[in-house]
C-alpha cells in the first residue's frame, strides 16, 4: 500500500475508535512519525493531506529541514529525548517540543525561542511505566510541579499538556492502564491554578495501541510504522 493509502486507513481507524468511545473524531490529531525516513516520504504524506509530523533526533531533522522548506501549513514536532545543549537548534527548526523533562530544558528552550521571536508549544513527557531506558518524568516527580509553577515566566513557551510512551506489550490492552493514568494525572494537574499552562493535549498511542489510547482520551496519536512501514536503519 502507498503512504496515501496507509494514511487513509489510519484515519478510518481513528474515526472508528473515537466513535466507540463516544468522542468526536475531529478532536484527535494524527501525527506522522517520520524518523529515519527521507524527505521524499514526508513530501508524499504531505501530498496526501498530512500536515503534522514528528521527529526523534535534532540532527537527523536538521538535514531534512532544508529539503522541506517549500511545504506550507506544516508542523514538525520534536518527540524524542532532547538534550539541553541542543535546545537552540531544536527551537530553530521545530514548531513544538513534545518531550520536556526538566525545568532546565524548558528554560533553555524559552531563551532560544525568545531570540528567534517565536513561541514554542511544549508537552511534558511522563515516563508512565518507570522504565530506566526511557526518558521522561515519573508521574509523581516534583519536577512536574517545578515546570508548571515557572511557566508564567517563560513568555516564549506554551505548555499544552502531557506525552507518554508506555511499556510495550504485544497486547495493546496492556497499555490501557498507563494511558488512563496519564489522563488522570492531566485531570489532577488541571485542578491547580498554574498560570499560563494549558492541559488540552494528551499525546499517547502509537501504531500498535493507538485505538486503546483514543478510548482513554488521547488527543494526538503518533503513528510511524503503520504509515511509512518498518523503520529504516539510521
Amino acid at each position: 500500500m502507498s503512504i496515501a493509502d496507509q494514511l487513509a486507513l489510519i484515519r478510518e481507524r481513528i474515526s472508528a475508535a473515537a466513535r466507540r468511545a463516544g468522542r468526536n473524531p475531529d478532536d484527535i490529531v494524527l501525527m506522522a512519525v517520520c524518523k529515519t525516513f527521507p524527505a521524499e516520504a514526508i513530501r508524499e504524506a504531505y501530498t496526501a493531506g498530512q500536515r503534522l509530523f514528528g521527529e526523534n533526533r535534532v540532527q537527523e531533522f536538521a538535514e531534512k529541514f532544508p529539503q522541506l522548506a517549500e511545504l506550507k501549513d506544516v508542523e514538525f514536532h520534536m518527540i524524542g529525548h532532547l538534550q539541553s545543549n541542543k535546545a537552540a537548534k531544536a527551537a530553530e527548526i521545530f514548531h513544538a517540543v513534545d518531550s520536556i523533562d526538566s525545568a532546565k530544558l524548558a528554560r533553555r528552550l524559552n531563551d532560544a525561542a525568545q531570540k528567534l521571536d517565536k513561541v514554542l508549544d511544549v508537552l511534558i513527557e511522563i515516563n508512565a511505566g518507570g522504565e530506566e531506558a526511557k526518558s521522561g518524568l515519573a508521574p509523581d516527580s516534583p519536577e512536574i510541579g517545578a515546570i508548571l509553577s515557572q511557566a508564567s515566566a517563560w513568555q516564549n513557551l506554551k505548555i499544552r499538556g502531557l506525552m507518554t510512551v508506555p511499556p510495550f506489550t504485544d497486547d495493546p490492552e496492556g497499555a490501557r492502564a498507563y494511558f488512563r493514568g496519564l489522563r488522570e494525572l492531566r485531570d489532577r494537574l488541571a485542578t491547580h491554578n498554574f498560570s499560563a499552562v494549558g492541559f488540552d493535549t494528551l499525546s499517547m498511542g502509537m501504531s500498535h495501541d493507538f485505538e486503546v489510547a483514543i478510548e482513554e482520551g488521547s488527543t494526538c496519536v503518533r503513528i510511524g510504522t503503520a504509515i511509512f512501514g518498518e523503520r529504516l536503519k539510521p
